[in-house]
């Protein structure tokens, strides 16, 4: 087809939308390009039928555009330059436009200069939608959003050579500050052939317009955070500039998308402070520099519950009122509280209260899934506190038949019932007096015996089984549970009144799987089992801590446990690698049902065959579908006795 017969039929389809504006007259039916054809017909009054040349503005009118955003360009200059070095020897020029769409900055290849400058691909070039129609940077303007107008996409059909690629820079407070261009003269027919070009795109202009924000802030403080702990430093995508308050002053794309999720209850949005952004106080967010060693402190997202992790940018300049001792000051050191974790922010909560709450007698309840650490916990108050040279008695509630466990807890006198000791039992409850009993699964306790350890928490005394007479108590109650008492108060299973007079206050635990500090818990763990005896020393290799980290624990630390010791077991020259995990933790639980050797007896095929088949045998695209390693490919196909072709071997 001549582009003669192109633009024809070019024309025609735009025509044909015109007048009753079908879908299918738009190329691969797309809801953007017919918004931006019927604003070009509707709004504009563009004539489909009469192509327009390119407009290059003046000289004088271009200096005008480029004075009015000079910082901007300043700023900008290194980003496009980097940019069109990686695009320059695909056929791409690169232009820069204001947010009214001339082009004031442009980069292309000299020896085609005529024809891209005719083509509008040129210093001072208008590419707004009201003169040039439908294209990328036009629309880009107009709808606020990334993205390609290729070839038939573009309006005018003296463009459907064209692809084009555009992105939209903002300034610090969202409005539209410029747009960046990739385009090129003549481009494969397929719009997929432009994918990669609009993500190079898009992430050069987040890079231009995070130059911009860190050069227009350069005086002020600067929170930067992201969902990485290790990209935080050098790209964190998120910046907020703050003042001494901790007020929001501005933020980039991306901080106002965290800044959007944030609503009130009545749908005002609050104040713009990172305390209302993040579960934080102010101290945690200026003792950034000073807590830990990489000076980078993790954050919990107060609308998502997602991790962040936070670094301060400082002011260039030294700031007039810096934040006061008392604002910097933290929690006070609690070594046996300050071993559980390292910087996890639902952690740091949670033993900050402790740290508060550790010599005050006042009832504690913790909750968190099985296996999360509640013990410890409590143990680590206790040992921590003024009572820690008295005894720590722990009770599993849910382990005690319950005919024993009156007895076990409450104690007997002698002769209280048959089989009883001859001088009776002190109940664990006496054992803990000026210590700590600390009462885990207390949702399995029976009703009866709820009722008489509510007298022992309002009057500090015990009446043992058998017993005329009550002897009196001085002990801490730690109560722990997975379970939702409020549920079972509902249900009747539970007292209320037990439950308020427990509940002194609480302390959450989250699972494992929720901590941003696994790799501190994965190594306390290891390191405890070692220095307990219970493993010889060995050493975690890296493969197999990003395999640890990745998976999602849902048996929690006490799994950990039970894997440490299975890879211990397994492992050579005291060294753990990926090859030594269980099977369970090179993959999310959550995705478990694609294990060949769970699902082997769901259907007639075996699963792994049919994907080894489908990959010809390939075992490393084999093992990147189920997303696990090579070595546990190989393991099922011994498991399930699969065997390669001969000719082809291991791959």
């Amino acid at each position: 087809m001549t582009m003669r017969s192109a633009k024809r039929r070019h024309i025609d389809a735009v025509l044909s939308f015109a007048d009753d504006q079908s879908s299918s007259a738009l190329p691969a039916g797309s809801e953007l390009i017919g918004r931006s054809w019927k604003r070009c017909i509707d709004e504009y009054g563009l004539d489909p039928s009469r192509p327009r040349s390119a407009r290059i503005v003046t000289q004088q009118t271009l200096k005008e555009h480029q004075d009015s955003v000079d910082e901007f360009l300043n700023v900008a200059r290194a980003g496009v330059e980097q940019l069109y070095m990686n695009i320059a020897n695909l056929g791409y020029v690169l232009l820069l436009t204001d947010h009214r769409g001339i082009t004031v900055q442009y980069l292309g290849d000299r020896r085609h200069d005529q024809r891209l400058r005719k083509a509008g691909l040129y210093l001072g070039a208008d590419w707004s939608e009201q003169y040039a129609g439908t294209c990328a940077v036009g629309t880009c303007i107009e709808e606020q959003q990334a993205l390609t107008c290729h070839r038939v996409d573009h309006f005018d059909a003296s463009h459907i050579n064209l692809t084009c690629t555009s992105a939209p820079i903002l300034d610090p407070l969202g409005n539209l500050l410029a747009v960046l261009d990739i385009s090129a003269l003549d481009s494969p027919d397929p719009r997929s052939s432009q994918t990669f070009a609009l993500h190079l795109t898009q992430l050069y202009a987040r890079m231009i317009e995070d130059a911009y924000f860190l050069r227009r802030y350069r005086n002020q403080m600067i929170f930067r955070c992201d969902s990485s702990r290790e990209f935080v430093q050098v790209n964190g995508q998120y910046l907020f500039a703050i003042d001494n308050d901790g007020c929001v002053e501005a933020a980039n794309t991306a901080g106002r998308s965290l800044m959007n999720n944030v609503r009130s209850e009545n749908g005002i949005v609050p104040r713009p402070d990172l305390t209302t952004l993040f579960e934080c106080e102010l101290r945690d967010i200026w003792s950034i520099p000073y807590d830990h060693d990489d000076q980078i402190k993790a954050f919990r997202h107060c609308a998502t519950g997602h991790t962040f992790f936070a670094a301060l940018i400082m002011p260039r300049v030294k700031p007039s009122a810096p934040p006061s001792a008392e604002v910097l000051s933290t929690d006070e050191s609690v070594p046996e509280l300050d071993a559980l974790a390292a910087d996890d922010p639902l952690m740091r909560r949670t033993l900050g209260l402790a740290k508060r709450l550790r010599n005050r007698d006042v009832g504690l309840l913790v909750l968190g899934e099985t296996g999360t650490g509640k013990e410890v916990l409590a143990r680590a108050i206790h040992d921590s506190s003024h009572r820690s040279r008295r005894v720590f008695v722990a009770v599993n509630c849910a382990a005690i038949p319950e005919s024993l466990i009156e007895s076990e807890l409450f104690g007997y006198v002698a002769g209280a019932f048959t089989g009883a000791r001859s001088k009776g039992m002190r109940g664990m409850i006496q054992q803990a007096d000026g210590g700590t009993l600390f009462l885990d699964e207390i949702g399995d306790m029976p009703l009866q015996l709820q009722t008489r350890l509510l007298r022992v928490l309002a009057e500090g005394e015990i009446l043992p089984v058998g017993a005329d007479n009550p002897v009196k108590v001085n002990c801490r109650v730690i109560a722990a549970t997975h379970q939702d008492l409020g549920q079972l108060i509902e249900r009747g299973e539970f007292r209320a009144d037990l439950y308020y007079r427990l509940n002194g206050a609480t302390l959450r635990l989250p699972s494992l799987g929720e901590r941003a500090d696994r790799q501190h818990v994965i190594n306390r763990v290891l390191r405890n089992l070692i220095d307990q005896g219970e493993l010889p020393d060995v050493r975690i290799r890296a493969d197999a801590m990003s395999a640890l980290l990745a998976y999602d624990w849902p048996g929690n630390i006490r799994q950990l446990v039970n894997a440490l010791a299975f890879a211990e077991a397994t492992c050579n020259d005291g060294q753990i690698t990926v090859n030594d995990l269980p099977e369970e933790c090179l993959f999310n639980h959550t995705s478990a049902s694609t294990d060949p050797v769970s699902i082997i007896e769901q259907g007639d095929r075996n699963p792994l065959l049919s994907a080894l088949e489908k990959y010809q045998w390939n075992v490393s695209q084999v093992a990147r579908a189920y997303g696990v390693s090579r070595p546990t490919i190989y393991r099922w196909m011994q498991q399930q006795a699969i065997e390669p072709p001969r000719f082809l071997g291991k791959r």
